[in-house]
């Protein structure tokens, strides 16, 4: 026969366990050292005896202290942006945060920074545009910053490994390998982070290989599908074009198939196309896209500490 399940324990148990209120199981948890000691010893054994776990988002709405998230966002990739909103969602619910979601237009960065503070977060995700970190690190702003944040707290700064996963998934030799020379490049918006990365692991690749740069392989895009699809009609118009192209995210990526079966060329028998970032987008396009998979959902899981 099996047991009964396990009751959950409340502080109401713990307040009758110790002989106290529940008000003073309260302060212990939230401020300790409004307790007088013997008191806080009684509480603290009664809480060990019990295995008693308060539940965050009550203590936040007792303390009237909620723990604030910010996701700051200015990226034009509806399948990027969504995956890593999905990821800040899930952050802030297991840490029963609140999230606020600032839109971080061009030239409204010093804004957004100000939006920030007035909310006083314990910590941002940022898919914005490289301005807003440079903003973030302008001496007036950091001033404001060290006035209305706590000491303990350091400005804002990008998230640490974005860049670096960027340019070494460019590094990928999948391309190469296949037998490609006449490798076109698709650029991201020169506005955002990770679109110099790209570009940079992109040349770095084809020295890697040996492959001379032509620099009309390369075309500009700024992230978003329309932009892609000016960009490949442009590389497939060139008298020499390229064979492959590796276009900066997964919805230019997408674009380049399109107008490659616009031209009857068959993906990937004629014209090899590898994107970036493993959204959903990719698998959900025929031919399923190749792509190199950055943990976005995991980025935005790991907000910065202010």
């Amino acid at each position: 026969m099996s047991s009964p399940p396990r009751l959950k324990v409340t502080i109401a148990d713990v307040a009758r366990k110790g002989g106290v209120s529940q008000m003073t199981i309260s302060r212990v948890i939230n401020d300790p050292a409004s307790v007088a000691e013997g008191r806080r010893r009684l509480v603290l054994q009664a809480i060990e005896a019990l295995h008693y776990s308060p539940n965050p988002a009550a203590r936040a709405l007792a303390g009237g202290r909620p723990v604030r998230l910010a996701l700051f966002y200015d990226n034009p990739s509806t399948a990027f942006l969504s995956t890593f909103l999905l990821g800040s969602l899930e952050a802030a619910q297991r840490q029963h945060a609140q999230l606020t979601v600032i839109r971080c237009q061009s030239g409204a960065e010093k804004k957004a920074v100000l939006e920030l503070l007035g909310i006083a977060p314990k910590g941002f995700a940022s898919a914005a545009a490289l301005r807003f970190h440079q903003v973030a690190q302008d001496d007036s702003v950091r001033g404001l910053l060290a006035v209305s944040v706590p000491a303990e707290r350091a400005s804002p700064k990008p998230l640490p490994f974005a860049s670096t996963i960027s340019r070494r998934g460019c590094h990928e030799r999948h391309i190469v390998d296949l037998g490609h020379r006449r490798i076109g490049f698709i650029s991201g918006n020169p506005d955002q982070i990770a679109s110099a990365e790209r570009a940079r692991g992109y040349r770095s690749a084809l020295s890697d290989a040996r492959i001379e740069l032509d620099e009309a392989l390369i075309a500009p895009g700024l992230f978003t599908y329309r932009s892609g699809l000016i960009a490949c009609e442009s590389l497939l118009e060139l008298p020499d074009p390229p064979t492959a192209v590796f276009a900066s995210n997964d919805d230019m990526a997408a674009a380049a198939i399109s107008v490659a079966h616009r031209r009857h060329l068959d993906v990937p028998a004629d014209f090899t196309v590898c994107g970036f970032d493993d959204t959903h987008l990719a698998r959900s396009i025929w031919p399923e896209l190749t792509t190199v998979r950055q943990p976005v959902s995991d980025m935005a899981a790991q907000p910065r500490r202010c």
